[in-house]
């Protein structure tokens, strides 16, 4: 296997995780030493994933030492019709008949019309609102083309860590702004009642950079995150639908700068 594919596989991820199998083991001990690139690179794999676990690390409780010294048996130090023929009637009597057709055809018109007018509008309103949706992918694919070909953005590409080896997701990072678009489209729908979470490690801490959004059981491509001036790296867990402030999971994906 070449150094490409090593770096490039989420080898170096599970190893850090010792989740690799004894053949792998030997592959990647036998790259690092061939390869200097490797070796660099499992170190930065390691850096992250330590910065990841620093920044997620939760205090013990006040008498957790207690409780292990107890266990240890030490001490804590819908109109009418009309006839069509009117006879022998008074000329009064056949201006009030006429007016009465004059209602009704009136009626009749302003019925019909209604009805056109209605399923015109109806028409016009259903138009704006396909209008309206296509403005709005035409902006979304014009802000996605910017961010890709941008001259500050940087491309970042995080790997697998506890997703499956094919898994990866990229980030394109604009520099001078800060601002981050992340490309989802290559993890697995999330679970039922689960939602992917962004996290930016920024000097030590892991920072919410947003949730993953998903339409109809699929994951949308390209999204807008939260802004970031600086990081160390950026990760994605697997949450519970709606999101953490502090994870308690280990990344699915992840990337060092």
């Amino acid at each position: 296997m070449k150094k490409e594919e090593i770096i490039s596989s989420g080898l170096l991820e599970m190893y850090s995780f010792g989740d690799t199998t004894p053949e792998e083991n030997d592959l990647i001990l036998a790259s690092i030493e061939q390869y200097p690139e490797v070796r660099e690179e499992l170190i930065k794999v390691q850096k992250a994933l330590e910065a990841y676990a620093i920044a997620n690390a939760i205090t013990p409780t006040a008498n957790i030492k207690d409780k292990l010294f107890y266990q240890l048996n030490l001490s804590p130090a819908k109109t009418a019709d009309i006839p069509a023929k009117v006879i022998s009637i008074s000329p009064l009597r056949r201006i009030a008949a006429a007016a009465v057709l004059l209602l009704i055809g009136s009626a009749i018109f302003n019925i019909v019309f209604y009805n056109k007018y209605k399923d015109a509008y109806s028409k016009v309103q259903e138009s704006q609102q396909q209008l309206a949706v296509l403005n709005e992918n035409f902006s979304e694919t014009t802000n996605n083309f910017n961010a890709i070909t941008d001259k500050h953005s940087l491309q970042l590409r995080l790997k697998p860590v506890v997703a499956p080896k094919d898994v990866d997701a990229e980030i394109y990072w604009i520099t001078d702004t800060g601002e981050l678009y992340l490309d989802p489209s290559d993890l697995p729908s999330a679970p039922k009642g689960m939602q992917y979470q962004l996290w930016a490690i920024v000097d030590g801490k892991a920072m919410d950079a947003g949730l993953i959004v998903s339409k109809d059981g699929k994951t949308l491509k390209m999204q807008k995150m939260k802004t970031f001036g600086r990081a160390q790296a950026f990760a994605v867990t697997l949450e519970k639908e709606g999101g953490v402030a502090v994870s308690k999971e280990k990344p699915y994906v992840i990337v060092s700068l």
